[in-house]
């Protein structure tokens, strides 16, 4: 007699379950950290923005300042980061931080400084957390 079943075996189905899930577990922390370093970019070119409006700021005043809307950095009102910027008469630090709860919704601070030498630094960085 032949058997006509066309079905899947459980352990047919299981096995596949189990593939699925390896993928899963090796796709999905990979697709947060690139997540992340996309959503990073976004505190990379406004902060290199900043960079070449002090120092464009700074070659007509010879000092720097700390007013974002005076050297005509565009903010749109969706941001992920917060923009400030410290000056010293001859040196300044503008430092781009996420508030809470971070670029993936955990506690982890996401810090970028750039320096009035174009030094572009990650002093905190959500994906190490």
């Amino acid at each position: 007699m032949k058997n006509d079943n066309k079905g899947f075996t459980l352990l047919e189905i299981m096995i596949t379950v189990l593939i699925v899930g390896v993928l899963a577990t090796l796709a999905i922390p990979r697709f947060m950290n690139s997540s992340i370093r996309a959503k990073q970019t976004e505190a990379q070119g406004i902060l290199k923005q900043i960079y070449t409006l002090e120092n464009g700021y700074f070659q007509e005043h010879t000092v720097y300042t700390n007013d974002l809307n005076l050297l005509g950095v565009e903010l749109l009102g969706n941001n992920r980061y917060n923009y400030s910027v410290e000056v010293t008469p001859m040196t300044f630090l503008a430092t781009a931080d996420v508030p809470s709860p971070g670029l993936d919704n955990d506690a982890a601070p996401d810090t970028w400084t750039i320096d009035n030498t174009g030094r572009l630094t990650c002093t905190s960085d959500d994906r190490e957390h």
